[in-house]
Order: C-alpha cells, then structure tokens, then sequence
C-alpha cells in the first residue's frame, strides 16, 4: 500500500492507466520481497488471524493517537513534571518476529523506547516511569498489543 501511495505521489495523477500500472508494479514488488521472506511463513494465515490483524491495527493507531496527544501535554505544559527511567517488561511471545513486532509497536507510540531485548525481556525507556514492577509495567506497556500479537505470531 506504501509503494503505491509513493508512485501516485509521484506520477501526481489518479488516471486509471497510471493507478492499474501502480497496482501491478507494486503487487509484483510486494510479492517478490514476501517470496524471500520467513516473516509470512511464521503467520498462520486463517479468518482469525485476518480479523485480529484488523483489530491489532485498530488497537494501534488508537495508541499512537493517545501517546502522541499524551506527550503533546508534557511539550505545551508550563511544569514538565515526568519521572523518564528504564523499565524492564517479559513478554510471553514466543517468535522472534511476534517480538520484533512487539518492539516496534512499543517504540513506534511517543513516550516509550525499547533500548535492549534479552531473552524474553524488554528493556524500555519511558518518558514517565508510573510503576516499577515488571508484571505492572508489563501489563500497562505491552498488554494492549501482546495479545492480539500471540493470535497473529504464534
């Protein structure tokens, strides 16, 4: 969806001919890149991991909206009262791409950065640090992703 939002940027035309030619090209690219892939070969494709896939998304771009609004009012706000520190979380996923995955969900919303993975542990840079506790911190960073991650990545 990506490549074909940049070669109609690019070509600065919706004509069909020029959006028909965008679908095949980038079909043909998606398709070349996915047959050198492990990524999908790890993803049970089923009606319910489709359907959870949707609501993963839902879930974060829900986030992505509430952290950036979140550190929006630490930026504009007179007293910046945040207490930034690094947190460790443990993650139940087993594959390393539903980790990845988990990463890269966690360090994509503002406010938190994963720095270091080891293991089944995520050590995480968080702009305001509100527990400790590793199953808390688990449950407030990574619970709203994880699960639909397990169903999606195994």
């Amino acid at each position: 969806m990506t490549l074909l939002l940049i070669w109609l940027i690019a070509n600065g035309t919706l004509a069909t001919d020029t959006v028909l030619t965008g679908v095949v090209i980038t079909a043909a690219i998606a398709f070349a890149f996915a047959a050198y892939s492990r990524v999908y070969s790890v993803i049970r494709w089923s009606p319910r991991v489709i359907y959870t896939y949707l609501l993963y998304l839902g879930v974060f771009l829900y986030e992505l909206v509430k952290a950036n609004l979140n550190v929006m009012r630490y930026v504009y706000s007179p007293h910046i009262d945040i207490h930034p520190g690094i947190v460790e979380i443990k993650t139940s996923l087993q594959s390393p791409i539903g980790r990845l995955a988990l990463a890269n969900s966690i360090t994509l919303t503002p406010g938190t950065l994963v720095v270091d993975m080891r293991g089944d542990s995520l050590f995480i840079h968080w702009i305001n640090v509100s527990v400790t506790d590793p199953v808390a911190a688990t449950e407030e960073i990574a619970g709203r992703f994880e699960r639909y991650l397990k169903v999606i990545y195994g």
